[in-house]
């Protein structure tokens, strides 16, 4: 099915600051036509101030039944939390 419409997650930031967060996906023939796609779809609201569109083709993810191997070594490693430091007083609240 190579003529296909690509398929491109969108995602959203509310207001700078913020992380940009998945909020669904959309077909579109480019990047552009993504873009105005997302924004009409996504933002009728004014919800966001930044978007980001990227094929789905493009995302490479870490497989969740590989996931005791990618994430469990961590909690092993005390060093890697923040409440392995100590912090001076005179820094104030973190």
């Amino acid at each position: 099915m190579a003529n296909e419409t690509p398929l491109w997650e969108v995602f959203i930031r509310p207001r700078n600051g913020l992380s940009h967060k998945h909020v669904g996906s959309l077909h579109a023939a480019d990047e552009v036509l993504a873009l105005q796609a997302a924004r009409d779809v996504y933002t009728r609201r004014g919800e966001g101030n930044s978007i980001w569109v990227v094929r789905s083709v493009d995302i490479v993810a870490s497989d969740p039944d590989q996931s005791a191997e990618n994430f469990d070594p961590t909690a092993e490693k005390i060093y890697r939390h923040p409440t392995f430091y100590e912090i001076p007083e005179d820094v104030g609240h973190m």
